[in-house]
C-alpha cells in the first residue's frame, strides 16, 4: 500500500538510546556491552584478576562507565569488604591555622588511598569531645585522627592523636619535641643578646601548653634567664585570630617591667602582640623582638616577617594518616608515640636588643 513502511524500513535504535531513562547498573551496562556484570565489576573495581581481561575489553568498560556516568556502589563495596573506607577527624576548629595545615597532610594521604573523612569541630567542649566519637562510630568510621584534642580514654577503634600528650591504650601520639623547640628559640634570643624576655603561656585547654611551658622554663634556667612573674602572660581566650595576642602587649607594657623580647605561644598570638606594640609606638624588632611558634602560612608574609619555631604541620598530618591506615590494614606493631623535630626559622622579627632601649609602657 502506498506510503506504508515495512518493518525492515524502521530505523535501528542506538544501544545508548535503549539505556535512556534506565537506572545504570552493572546488569544494564552488561546488556549494553554484551559482557557479564562480573567482568564489568572486575574492571571498575580494578580487582585482582583484572589483568586476565583483554585491554581492549577493559577500555570499552571504562569508556561506557564514563559515558553513562556510572560509578561502582560505595555501599556495595563497603559491605563486600566489611569496610567503610572512612575516617573520623576531631578538631578544635576547622578555621584554625594549625588544624588546617595538619588536615592538608591528612587529606593528601586519604585521597590517594581512596578514603573519605568526616570532620567534627568540638570547640574544646568536653561533652562534644566525648560524644562526637560515638556519633562518628555510628557512621561506621574505621579509625580516628584527633588534632589537638584532649582525649580522656581509649576507643574501640584505632586512634592517632596529633599533639596528643596523654598515654592511652590504642592511641598513637604524634608529638613535637618541645624541649628542642625551647632550646632553638631561647638560644637564638640569648645569642642575640636578649636577657629580659617576656613569655606567653598557652591556654590551659591546649594540648601542647603544659609540655611547651615546662620545656621553656627548663631551658631558661639552663641559660640563666630570669623569668619574673610580671613578664609572664597566661592566655585565656579561645580565639584563632590575632586578637588573641593584642591584649598581651598591653598587659606586659602596663607592668612597667622592661623587656627586650617576647616568646609567643603561637604565630597568631605573636601577630596580635606585634600590632599591640606598634599601637604603643614600639617597633618590632628594633624595640622588642618577637618569636612565634608553628610557622603558619601567613608568618612569612607578615610585616615584619615572623621569626618562629616551625612545626612541620602538614607532615605531621601525613604521618598520622599513614600510621592509622597501616593499623587498619592489620599492622600489629605500631608506635605509642612519634617524635617530630622542630626547626628555627629566622626572619625579620628578631634582632639584637638596642643597648639603650627596652620595651616599657610609654
Amino acid at each position: 500500500m502506498p506510503g506504508r513502511k515495512s518493518a525492515s524500513d524502521k530505523p535501528v535504535m542506538d544501544k545508548s538510546e535503549f539505556l535512556h531513562g534506565r537506572p545504570i547498573s552493572l546488569r544494564v551496562l552488561g546488556d549494553y556491552l554484551d559482557l557479564s556484570p562480573a567482568t564489568i565489576s572486575l574492571v571498575l573495581n580494578n580487582a585482582p584478576g583484572v589483568r586476565s581481561i583483554p585491554q581492549e575489553t577493559r577500555d570499552r568498560v571504562l569508556a561506557a562507565a564514563q559515558k553513562f556516568d556510572y560509578r561502582p556502589s560505595f555501599y556495595a563495596r563497603s559491605l563486600r569488604r566489611k569496610q567503610s573506607f572512612s575516617i573520623g577527624v576531631l578538631v578544635p576548629e576547622l578555621s584554625d591555622g594549625y588544624s588546617v595545615l595538619v588536615m592538608d597532610g591528612i587529606e593528601d594521604v586519604l585521597m590517594e588511598e581512596g578514603y573519605f573523612y568526616l570532620a567534627a569541630s568540638h570547640r574544646r567542649k568536653a561533652d562534644l569531645i566525648e560524644e562526637y566519637p560515638r556519633l562518628l562510630m555510628d557512621r561506621s568510621v574505621e579509625g580516628f585522627i584527633a588534632i589537638d584534642t584532649a582525649l580522656q580514654h581509649s576507643l574501640p577503634i584505632p586512634v592517632v592523636a596529633v599533639a596528643g600528650h596523654k598515654k592511652i591504650e590504642g592511641v598513637t601520639n604524634i608529638l613535637l619535641d618541645h624541649r628542642r623547640a625551647a632550646e632553638l628559640a631561647l638560644r637564638h634570643l640569648h645569642q642575640l643578646g636578649h636577657r629580659h624576655i617576656a613569655f606567653m603561656r598557652g591556654q590551659t585547654f591546649s594540648s601542647d601548653s603544659g609540655d611547651r611551658w615546662n620545656s621553656f622554663m627548663a631551658v631558661a634556667r639552663e641559660l640563666g634567664i630570669e623569668v619574673p612573674p610580671e613578664l609572664v602572660v597566661q592566655l585565656q581566650l579561645n580565639l584563632s585570630s590575632p586578637e588573641l595576642g593584642y591584649p598581651v602587649a598591653q598587659h606586659l607594657l602596663a607592668q612597667k617591667r622592661p623587656f627586650t623580647a617576647l616568646v609567643s605561644f603561637n604565630d597568631i598570638a605573636a601577630i596580635g602582640a606585634i600590632r599591640g606594640f606598634r599601637d604603643h609606638n614600639l617597633r618590632v624588632p628594633e624595640d622588642v623582638s618577637v618569636v612565634g611558634f608553628d610557622d603558619i602560612q601567613s608568618a612569612a608574609f607578615h610585616n615584619p616577617s615572623l621569626t618562629t619555631i616551625r612545626q612541620p604541620l602538614r607532615n605531621m598530618g601525613i604521618t598520622a594518616a599513614r600510621i592509622l591506615l597501616e593499623r587498619l590494614r592489620g599492622q600489629k606493631d605500631y608506635p605509642e608515640h612519634v617524635a617530630i623535630v622542630p626547626e628555627l626559622i629566622i626572619r625579620e622579627s628578631t634582632m639584637p636588643p638596642h643597648p639603650k632601649r627596652t620595651a616599657r609602657h610609654g
